[in-house]
């Protein structure tokens, strides 16, 4: 008897707690359905689309960054392609761009999409011809938390002035519809006076840039430094993708302002298996920090930088303020 009562009471137990975990859950789908509705997004249980703990997830990350409404492409009447940058524009150097895929109707977003073929071009009136720039190779899922969220990158070598325009041409697929955004006009602005986050170098014939990744987003102390090393095209008007040779880049951080000293526990930019170079830097307090660079090839030649200036330090260098 006492056997039956006490699984009688396991029992009951049992479906008590699953009885309020469903109505946990439901509560939550409620409250979290009427938030993204108040946001203009409704979640119908389309399996195209994001759930809502998913959709919401998407819709907080995208209110960090701001809209490049030039960018936005309406596909096949049934879908909106928005691309998003940190100001909803672009400056000289490195540059994250991320892009979703909405339903017109229900706003929410799609998860089955794809951007290819990225294509910045410059148009140089003064000079009647046209360049490209670097930009990631391809561009991809962004985060597992951001199921529906896309990410490339643009570092662009000048900004727009009355020399020339950039602008920026790439495919589209959402779902089975397909479209292009074919040279639209985009802003790129200059760096703050001061700044240097864009370097180029040669190797024998070929041209390389390395574009610094965020450093205005650095704090004092020891930070993550990552770049990314690019090969010019041979037809400039294609895009620069990252370089298929290995390079290791070495640093010395120095404060031109305060008799150029250095900091300890630095280590070299070294690639990564997302094809960027990551190493660390440690900043040990705020101003302008000139990040002296000696780039050497995978057998430790050095090809670019390493040529010291008066104060003993390269002559190919960034400076970051922060």
């Amino acid at each position: 008897m006492n056997r039956k009562i006490s699984k009688f009471i396991f029992s009951f137990f049992a479906v008590v707690s699953t009885l309020s975990l469903t109505s946990c859950n439901s509560n939550d789908d409620v409250s979290l359905n009427t938030l993204l509705s108040d946001s203009g997004i409704t979640i119908n249980g389309d399996e195209d689309c994001c759930s809502a703990e998913e959709a919401l997830q998407i819709y907080n990350f995208l209110k960090t960054v701001k809209n490049i409404p030039e960018l936005t492409r309406e596909v096949d009447g049934k879908y909106r392609v928005l691309a998003y940058s940190k100001t909803g524009k672009f400056h000289v150097g490195y540059n994250d761009i991320y892009f979703v895929a909405t339903k017109k109707i229900s706003g929410n977003y799609v998860k089955d999409f794809d951007i290819t073929n990225l294509a910045p071009l410059m148009q140089m009136y003064s000079k009647h011809m046209a360049h490209s720039t670097s930009t990631a190779q391809q561009v991809s899922a962004f985060n597992k938390a951001y199921v529906a969220v896309k990410h490339g990158w643009i570092s662009y070598v000048m900004a727009s002035s009355d020399m020339g325009d950039w602008s920026l041409s790439y495919d589209i697929r959402v779902l089975r519809a397909k479209d292009s955004i074919d040279h639209r006009k985009v802003i790129v602005d200059p760096l703050p006076d001061g700044q240097k986050w864009l370097r180029s170098f040669n190797v024998g014939k070929e041209t390389y840039h390395i574009s610094l990744v965020n450093p205005d987003e650095w704090k004092t102390g020891t930070n993550t430094i990552k770049a990314y090393i690019t090969r010019k095209s041979d037809v400039i008007t294609t895009p620069w993708t990252p370089a298929d040779k290995q390079f290791v880049v070495e640093f010395t951080p120095t404060m031109p302002d305060m008799g150029d000293h250095s900091s300890p526990g630095n280590t070299p930019l070294t690639l990564q298996a997302d094809q960027s170079y990551q190493g660390n830097i440690n900043l040990t307090m705020t101003g302008l920090w000139r990040i002296h660079l000696t780039i050497k090839d995978a057998d430790g030649n050095v090809v670019a930088g390493g040529d010291n200036l008066s104060n003993g330090y390269s002559s190919l260098y960034f400076d970051v303020t922060i």
